[in-house]
């Protein structure tokens, strides 16, 4: 776990905002319910909710997974993400005993 990367992650308003409807996304994305969460939640439903370009959403992504904080699945031409609860146990656990 790379705290300074999983803190800088953390260090913008819109990617705490994704993190938060990633927690729980039956209620943040509920067009999506029919489909299911099985896998996450389609990155275009996140884009269309985050309201922010493609572009810049789909970097977002991707600094929340490299700091371990998102998993991604692919699956046909979509990709779906979900919260990883392990690296936030573990940052949970680093906060409580180390700063």
């Amino acid at each position: 776990m790379d705290q300074v990367e999983i803190f800088k992650a953390l260090s913008n308003k819109t990617r705490l905002q994704i993190l938060n409807w990633l927690k729980e996304p039956e209620l943040h994305f509920p067009e999506q319910k029919e489909n299911g969460f099985e896998h996450g939640v389609c990155v275009g439903r996140i884009h269309q909710k985050a309201g922010l370009t493609q572009s810049t959403v789909s970097e977002y992504l991707t600094s929340l997974q490299r700091a371990g904080l998102v998993t991604a699945t692919r699956a046909g031409q979509w990709t779906y993400y979900k919260r990883n609860e392990e690296t936030f146990a573990a940052l949970s656990r680093l906060i409580q005993s180390e700063i």
